[in-house]
């Protein structure tokens, strides 16, 4: 939904906002994405940004799982904001995980990846009238595309 919502507005920079709550682990949300997946939506709104506004981009976030998800999440998407994407196979430095265990008195995860699927699906890949998200999607397409000169995938 966003894609042709800012390709129409083109906006001078882009704010995003990458909580963690999108995340599994994270109940808040029940999303249930992994840090793959966060990977490939950082990945896709930085390109976003430099479609759009001319690579200025501002991020935002926070989250709630401050051993698993927070310290991975927010190195890959400042790894992409950077241009240095981290490999998601790569160890987390030994070091880190001892003071984390230190602190928390809980094993931190070895690897920067939970190993899932890096993408995710475009909605206009396909719409799913029996999924409560995609029917949303499409209420506020059809709510906000119009004003924009745009029109909803019908």
């Amino acid at each position: 939904m966003v894609p042709p919502l800012l390709r129409a507005l083109r906006p001078e920079f882009l704010v995003s906002q990458h909580g963690c709550d999108t995340h599994w682990l994270d109940s808040l949300a029940d999303l249930r994405l992994s840090i793959d997946a966060q990977r490939a939506a950082h990945a896709a709104i930085h390109g976003l940004a430099h479609q759009v506004a001319g690579g200025r981009w501002l991020l935002t976030g926070g989250g709630h799982e401050l051993l698993h998800v927070v310290p991975r999440t927010w190195t890959h998407l400042l790894a992409e904001a950077a241009g240095y994407p981290i490999n998601p196979t790569a160890r987390i430095p030994a070091g880190w995980r001892e003071y984390a265990l230190r602190r928390t008195g809980r094993q931190a995860p070895e690897l920067m990846t939970e190993g899932a699927r890096a993408q995710y699906a475009c909605f206009e890949s396909g719409y799913d009238p029996a999924d409560p998200i995609d029917r949303a999607i499409m209420a506020t397409r059809t709510a906000v595309f119009p004003e924009h000169g745009l029109m909803p995938m019908s």
